[in-house]
């Protein structure tokens, strides 16, 4: 059974999200201090975690940070903090999506499983089965390779793909792209990430990808869909 950690300090919120987890064939365990996070993730090394982000004496964010030094062990982070920034900062440190109290138990758990689904090693049986596509972003080279196959991008499109990447499903406004990308330069149109995406999209083409894995909302911007990929 999958294991998730769950580490919360309101009791009556972490009683809730273990009983969807325990619910839903999963075993967990809960953490309610931010200082005993990151050593228990070491030693048990579990296949998800929910981090809230105010947390005592080591916030979730310091908490990520830490673990993402030596795992990328899918994080969701939940926080009552509903700014737009806070929310780009804990996708920017790691963070593999991101929920807003209050939430309901039951779509965290979906996220949870959408999550390591991707994450699912491919069968070793006898059976034929089909290896998944894995994207890999080399945040050091600033590299995007797909089946080994660097799609060759610039910075910009690099960090436009990034923030797409690590919140598949959530909605980007171009807006929104821009100042992720470029925050204090007023001066650029929001039109200029139809540019980066259009160039993102090139690229993935000649390489025999779909372009769709960067896919277009109708008047409200951008999505990472991963369904596109295999």
């Amino acid at each position: 059974m999958p294991q998730i950690l769950v580490v919360e300090d309101d009791l009556d919120i972490a009683e809730q999200v273990l009983l969807f987890f325990n619910a839903s064939g999963f075993t967990t365990h809960h953490i309610t201090d931010g200082s005993a996070v990151v050593s228990w993730v070491k030693e048990n090394n579990p296949d998800a975690i929910i981090l809230d982000v105010m947390l005592p004496n080591l916030d979730g964010v310091e908490c990520m940070k830490q673990i993402r030094a030596f795992s990328m062990v899918p994080i969701i982070m939940v926080t009552a903090k509903v700014e737009e920034a806070d929310r780009l900062k804990g996708l920017e440190h790691g963070a593999d999506d991101y929920v807003c109290k209050p939430f309901s138990g039951a779509e965290l758990v979906m996220r949870v499983k959408a999550i390591l689904r991707r994450c699912a090693p491919v069968s070793s049986g006898n059976e034929t089965v089909e290896t998944p596509v894995t994207i890999c972003l080399n945040e050091d080279a600033l590299e995007v390779e797909i089946k080994g196959v660097s799609l060759g991008l610039t910075k910009v499109e690099f960090d436009v793909f990034k923030l797409l990447y690590k919140a598949p499903k959530r909605v980007f406004s171009r807006q929104q792209i821009l100042d992720h990308i470029q925050p204090n330069n007023f001066d650029i149109t929001d039109r200029v990430i139809d540019s980066h995406i259009k160039n993102i999209r090139k690229k993935l083409k000649s390489l025999d990808f779909s372009p769709k894995i960067v896919a277009s909302v109708y008047g409200a911007g951008y999505r990472y869909d991963e369904r596109q990929i295999n």
